[in-house]
């Protein structure tokens, strides 16, 4: 059982930044930000691969920026020229275990096996 817990969301005028953290209580592999804004389904933000590769979703790529420090197990997603279309829930999520996602596959929320609690990110106009 791993528990991820995010932090770093609020509110913040469009153009800013914010830094969202999640902590993993556990050893992860593959990690990934997705987010959900009311009356949509949860979308694929960006994701880092165990071996250090990223990939963003179009909407974000040039703005946001993930990483990972393996040593606090904590992922970091850095969201710059935020926009109001931004705003949403972001969930972190894990691979813990085989079957690894690959390529495309990874963007789908199912691939994952855990999820955080969701942190707020609202951007005003």
């Amino acid at each position: 059982q791993v528990q991820l817990v995010e932090s770093g969301g609020g509110l913040v005028q469009a153009g800013g930044s914010l830094r969202l953290s999640c902590a993993a209580s556990g050893r992860t592999f593959n990690m990934g930000w997705f987010r959900q804004a009311p009356g949509k389904e949860r979308e694929f933000v960006a994701l880092r691969w165990n071996g250090g590769g990223t990939y963003y979703a179009d909407s974000v790529k040039g703005r946001f920026t993930i990483s990972r420090d393996n040593a606090k197990n904590t992922v970091y997603l850095q969201m710059n020229s935020l926009k109001p279309e931004d705003t949403a829930v972001y969930y972190c999520a894990a691979e813990i275990a085989p079957p690894y996602c690959s390529g495309s596959g990874c963007y789908r929320p199912q691939e994952y096996d855990y999820w955080g609690q969701g942190t707020q990110v609202t951007v005003s106009s």
